[in-house]
């Protein structure tokens, strides 16, 4: 087995942050339908170089009701398993409420363990104000901050999306914008659409679109570690794969089960 370096570690570190976030958000871009509801559930193996098996990733659409409305509980979660849990340990679980009807989140959680490096906060969002009340329980601190109207956050972002793009509109180079909220900041969030592209998975070859996703950082847009997602060009719009670059090999999850569609699973069938 080759010698797993520090360098690689803490890039692993930082790409597997990034993946969670991807994948606790879950998939994009949808016709203007519902392309997901209550009981779909993914889950995902993420690896590096292809060759070592770095950790696991799960996705649940749940049902609830929050302030007397109904929403969607949607909780996703990420942790590393062999011989990189042995060096890196990684547990987080995200959750987001989001409002069935606006599709606007209600109330987030990020509840973190990376290595040490813990986070656990809160965020409940009002709308109507345009502000977030934020709630570090780690370190006992309360603040409210300004927000963008329609603001979405980390894990909402992306059912947003999934459920108001119209993918047949999009042309190779389109980028769509989104206002996001993350701990105690306004971030600017695109995502660029890259084209179809046929791909192998678990499950069979699929017709995939592909995106990048980028974040604002002051008023640039930077690329995230040369991140690209791919999903299924259906109904659905599962989250295929997500594959991050890295200084030395690449860090990729790849979906391995799902239950719970919306809409019938397709793969091509070679003739």
């Amino acid at each position: 087995m080759q010698k797993v370096t520090v360098t690689k570690l803490k890039n692993m570190k930082k790409s597997l942050l990034i993946i969670a976030i991807l994948f606790c958000a879950q998939v994009l871009f949808a016709q203007k339908s519902d392309s997901y509801d209550v009981g779909e559930w993914f889950r995902f193996e993420m690896s590096y170089s292809g060759w070592m098996k770095a950790g696991e990733a799960t996705l649940t659409v749940n049902e609830s009701v929050y302030k007397n409305k109904p929403v969607y509980h949607i909780v996703g979660k990420g942790w590393t398993t062999g011989a990189v849990s042995w060096f890196f340990e990684v547990e987080d679980r995200y959750e987001t409420y989001i409002d069935k009807r606006t599709n606007m989140p209600y109330k987030f959680i990020r509840d973190i363990d990376e290595g040490g490096h813990t986070k656990n906060i809160e965020i409940e969002f009002d709308q109507d104000k345009n502000k977030a009340y934020v709630h570090n329980i780690k370190h006992n601190r309360k603040a409210v901050f300004d927000t963008e109207p329609n603001i979405q956050d980390m894990v909402s972002t992306f059912y947003y999306l999934r459920n108001n793009l119209d993918v047949q509109s999009l042309k190779i180079g389109d980028e769509v914008f989104v206002n996001m909220f993350f701990d105690e900041e306004n971030y600017g969030f695109k995502l660029k659409y890259l084209g179809e592209e046929v791909i192998k998975t678990e499950f069979g070859k699929m017709n995939a679109l592909k995106f990048r996703p980028y974040v604002m950082a002051g008023r640039v847009f930077k690329e995230e570690e040369s991140l690209t997602l791919w999903v299924s060009n259906d109904k659905n719009k599962i989250p295929l794969r997500v594959k991050a670059d890295l200084a030395v090999g690449s860090l990729r999850a790849d979906l391995d089960a799902f239950k719970g569609l919306k809409h019938p699973f397709k793969i091509i069938v070679d003739n």
